[in-house]
């Protein structure tokens, strides 16, 4: 077969990464608020913790006060210490 005879199509797992609500409507993490208690944590720009937190503060969009279990204060740890 040539080159010209190869048809690609676009692949459809492309539009399917990301984040979805249980009815498949797409969710942007971005586009929410961090709360400050995210700021204030050691997780907080961690790329090893970025899906956990995008999850729960997806979780917790409309919710009055917002809570996380993972949390630890960045105050608590200082840069030397490798206890997370």
């Amino acid at each position: 077969m040539s080159d010209s005879e190869y048809e690609f199509e676009e692949n459809p797992f492309d539009n399917n990464s990301g984040y979805f609500d249980d009815d498949g409507n797409r969710l942007y993490p971005d586009l929410i608020i961090k709360p400050p208690l995210c700021i204030s944590c050691i997780f907080d720009d961690d790329p090893s913790q970025e899906i956990e937190c995008n999850l729960t503060r997806l979780d917790q969009k409309n919710e009055a006060l917002f809570e996380c279990f993972a949390y630890k204060s960045k105050s608590n740890y200082d840069n030397n210490s490798s206890e997370l």
